[in-house]
């Protein structure tokens, strides 16, 4: 199957067979939305999961974009990374499917383009769907805010530390931490 034309409804199982065509895709109100990432976007993903992996291995499942996820309206997420609890998966193993829940984190780099609207109609989706923290990741302005609630969140800068609670239990890091290439 060919990629939809823009405005073109497509049903899950359409969207399950779409061929890889290396673009990050959604499935948003029963059209393809395209959300790109940009080299710095990619970078954010590997220090999150460098960051994450010692303290989650063997916890549950991490995936890092490409992973669809069903949110209860039907619209198809991917986070920039995510983390769900092995309790919460079906089998204990990922399927071939859609994740059937949200992720417990739910992590979207947000680049300057992202309309607010948008960006908060996601956080409400994630929760709705059974996500316990939503953070919000922007590289211009190397802020993280963290969402706890769908309307309750805090901001992260330079050296400040966030703390996850009892989802990530253990984990701190400086919100630089996050940013830092190693470079």
């Amino acid at each position: 199957m060919a990629i939809a034309p823009p405005h073109q409804k497509i049903t899950e199982e359409e969207f399950l067979r779409l061929p890889d065509d290396g673009r990050k895709w959604e499935l948003v109100n029963g059209e393809l939305e395209e959300v790109p990432t940009r080299f710095d976007h990619d970078q954010l993903i590997v220090n999150l999961v460098a960051l994450l992996v010692p303290l989650l291995r063997g916890k549950g499942a991490m995936t890092t974009g490409q992973a669809g996820f069903r949110m209860k309206n039907g619209n198809i997420r991917s986070p920039d990374f995510s983390y769900t609890r092995k309790e919460r998966i079906p089998g204990g193993k990922p399927g071939a499917d859609f994740g059937s829940v949200a992720p417990d984190l739910c992590v979207e780099i947000i680049s300057p383009t992202e309309e607010r609207a948008e960006m908060q109609r996601k956080v409400e989706e994630y929760f709705e769907a059974g996500a316990q923290q939503v953070w919000q990741v922007f590289p211009e302005t190397q802020l993280v805010r963290v969402f706890t609630a769908a309307t309750v969140s805090r901001d992260f800068t330079e050296d400040e530390e966030i703390e996850s609670g009892a989802l990530l239990e253990g984990f701190r890091c400086r919100a630089n931490d996050i940013f830092d290439s190693g470079l």
